[in-house]
């Protein structure tokens, strides 16, 4: 199978990478570092079943030969990231999306969207069910981050329904691991690095909180 990773030298996407090339895989993977590292594929450059293409996915995307799937995980994703690059955060998940859902049409392959559990907002409900359609204010500085990713849904389903594209969406909790930034700005790697430190956690609220992890592997 021969597969496009946009975003693939982000956190998730690089191990996405190694996954597939496992499994046995052809990978063109696609990233422009605007939150992805070189590090994180370094590794894989030379590795014949691999293939890097520096480019921004808003951009007109083409790709040569067939194509078996496009997996659309390119976006900033942590909260320092998405405060510092809103634009960009909404442009990737509007026209990056949308570039990718019309290469998997154009390819005839199937699409995943890589989306998140920060569509549900601040939830009035917990946990959340599929079905529940969250309590989202886009107008904060973090609404652009969760109408980004409501937004590639919606696009995502348009898509499937209106032009029949094989398209699955997958919502991505607090996922950890390596190549995980120490500045993620998320609470594993806020711990991690004031455990490392000698310094005390930092719980904001009462501490009754809960979340669902997600190791990366």
């Amino acid at each position: 199978m021969r597969v496009l990773v946009t975003g693939g030298a982000g956190f998730l996407g690089s191990h996405l990478c190694d996954a597939l090339l496992a499994l046995g895989h052809h990978v063109v993977c696609i990233d422009n570092f605007i939150t992805g590292r070189p590090e994180n594929v370094s590794h894989l450059m030379g590795h014949e079943r691999f293939s890097f293409v520096k480019y921004n996915v808003c951009d007109f995307l083409h790709v040569d030969g067939p194509l078996d799937a496009v997996l659309h995980f390119a976006s900033p994703a942590s909260p320092q990231d998405y405060l510092e690059l809103p634009i960009a955060t909404l442009k990737v998940g509007a026209l990056g999306t949308h570039k990718a859902l019309g290469l998997a049409k154009a390819k005839d392959a199937r699409f995943l969207l890589a989306s998140t559990s920060e569509v549900y907002g601040d939830p009035l409900v917990n946990p959340q069910p599929e079905s529940y359609w969250g309590n989202v204010n886009p107008i904060s500085p973090r609404g652009v981050y969760d109408e980004a990713k409501r937004f590639g849904e919606a696009m995502t389903m348009a898509y499937h329904r209106y032009h029949g594209l094989d398209t699955r969406i997958v919502r991505i909790f607090n996922t950890y691991g390596p190549r995980m930034r120490p500045n993620d700005g998320r609470v594993v790697s806020n711990f991690i690095v004031q455990a490392i430190q000698d310094k005390p956690l930092t719980v904001f609220g009462g501490g009754t909180q809960t979340r669902s992890f997600c190791y990366v592997d």
